[in-house]
């Protein structure tokens, strides 16, 4: 990173853009990723170099190469344990982790969900595009069952991940998911993330054009977008569809599409709450075939943070730590040994 910016102007996207060249696939979906995180990152009022961007392995975890801020790219799937140390250390700082659907969901499972169930105070931005790109198109952990790859040439025999879902599950203080293309969306996912108060978790559709082109065409493309997505916004009913005419609606304690019109009116829908995590999860089990892709924040609740509440144990404990070294070091169960 430059020097750090305490006398710094007014920043802007310019100055969070390394001097790296950016070495993904052209068309590749995390351009768009970087540079509305790079757009955002200037209206955080957060000075540069108390930014940190960590990742693991994958296309994704070249992230912090690209961002001129302070980085830490890391081992594969261990991003999150780095984290974990970095923000205990120093809560001054604004820790952001950079990761795919394999490094996270994978090697990395059992550090995602205990990093979420922790509520340590920082960013996770999952990128998600069904495969594994970086070694070339293998299944993933988000591939759909019957997935055709290189490394499983006869389909997948595997049942996928829910990141929104098992996100939820570890009981993630704040869920969202975006996709790479719906820029405003996406900037807005990325500042709600920031100002929530714990671990913020955000999936983010993503397209791989050369492994995996097209696995969310269904919310991308113009023509199937409006239809086959569900905007979640909080304290309004779940509607979608091109003209609004579409929404969802719980029956016998099941969801199901419904035609608005002929009886059937915006308060027989679910009203979203972000809330009521049980919702939340409801909400995330949505998805095609059969429903719209939902996107927005899932969930959003205030839990003690790990790092306030483990800073606050050190300070207490240090407070009742003899100062003499000899003292500190007999004042347990000690033997002596003939």
């Amino acid at each position: 990173m430059s020097a750090p910016g305490a006398g710094e102007s007014k920043l802007g996207k310019k100055d969070f853009v390394s001097d790296q060249d950016v070495r993904w696939c052209p068309g590749c979906g995390d351009y768009a990723i970087l540079s509305q995180v790079q757009k955002v990152l200037p209206e955080l009022g957060v000075p540069r170099e108390r930014f940190v961007f960590i990742s693991g392995i994958g296309c994704s975890s070249r992230f912090p190469y690209y961002v001129n801020t302070y980085g830490f790219h890391s081992i594969h799937g261990r991003a999150p344990a780095i984290a974990t140390g970095l923000k205990t250390s120093r809560p001054d700082l604004s820790v952001w982790v950079v990761t795919g659907d394999g490094d996270a969901l994978s090697i990395g499972g059992n550090h995602l969900i205990h990093i979420l169930r922790r509520n340590l105070d920082v960013n996770i931005l999952l990128f998600n595009n069904k495969i594994y790109g970086l070694t070339k198109g293998q299944y993933s952990p988000t591939s759909e069952v019957g997935k055709v790859t290189k490394s499983t040439p006869l389909g997948s025999v595997d049942h996928p991940f829910d990141p929104i879902a098992l996100a939820l599950g570890a009981e993630a203080s704040f869920v969202a998911r975006s996709v790479d293309v719906e820029t405003r969306h996406l900037q807005e996912i990325v500042r709600r993330a920031h100002e929530h108060k714990g671990t913020s978790f955000v999936e983010i559709l993503q397209n791989c054009n050369v492994f995996n082109d097209g696995a969310f065409a269904d919310v991308t493309e113009k023509a199937t977008k409006a239809d086959h997505t569900l905007v979640l916004e909080h304290g309004k009913p779940l509607v979608f569809g091109r003209d609004r005419d579409k929404g969802i609606r719980l029956r016998n304690f099941q969801p199901e599409v419904v035609q608005l019109g002929d009886g059937v009116g915006e308060a027989d829908l679910l009203v979203h709450d972000e809330t009521n995590p049980a919702l939340a999860y409801l909400i995330a089990r949505l998805g095609p075939p059969h429903f719209p892709t939902p996107i927005g924040v899932f969930s959003a609740v205030e839990r003690p943070c790990y790092d306030d509440t483990l800073n606050q144990q050190v300070t207490a404990a240090r407070a009742k730590t003899p100062p003499d070294l000899r003292a500190l070091f007999n004042r347990g169960d000690t033997w002596t040994v003939d």
